[in-house]
């Protein structure tokens, strides 16, 4: 498991490492039932705060990305990755509606949109 902290980001840390387990779990680095560092031991290692390690882990196990078992720890969850991804797609098309109303509103064609789009994709 490789996780970068930056305390220069805009990124909370907490979210820095929520994002940086997620990824890893949807690539397959991290796999099913693999067991996770403890809180204590994975905040002494990265040098931050057990309550924010704690807060990550938290948040990860509500959105389904890890289970913790008392007493046990913390494993990575079996997840539906068409399901994952039907989650994020909708996220997408929402805030593409909101570009797009932001759009027609100062006067954009479709044509100007989808160039932005298309610069922006494969600027990324």
């Amino acid at each position: 498991m490789n996780i970068i902290i930056s305390n220069s980001a805009d990124e909370p840390i907490y979210l820095q490492l929520v994002n940086q387990l997620k990824e890893q779990i949807i690539k397959g680095e991290l796999v099913e039932s693999q067991p996770l560092p403890s809180i204590r031991n994975l905040a002494k290692g990265l040098k931050i705060s057990v309550i924010t390690t704690k807060r990550a882990y938290d948040e990860l196990e509500n959105e389904g990305f890890i289970v913790t078992v008392a007493g046990k720890g913390s494993y990575v969850a079996a997840i539906n990755k068409d399901m994952f991804r039907e989650t994020k797609v909708k996220m997408i098309e929402e805030k593409m509606i909101e570009a797009i109303d932001t759009a027609k509103l100062v006067g954009l064609t479709l044509e100007e949109l989808q160039d932005m789009v298309k610069i922006i994709y494969e600027g990324w």
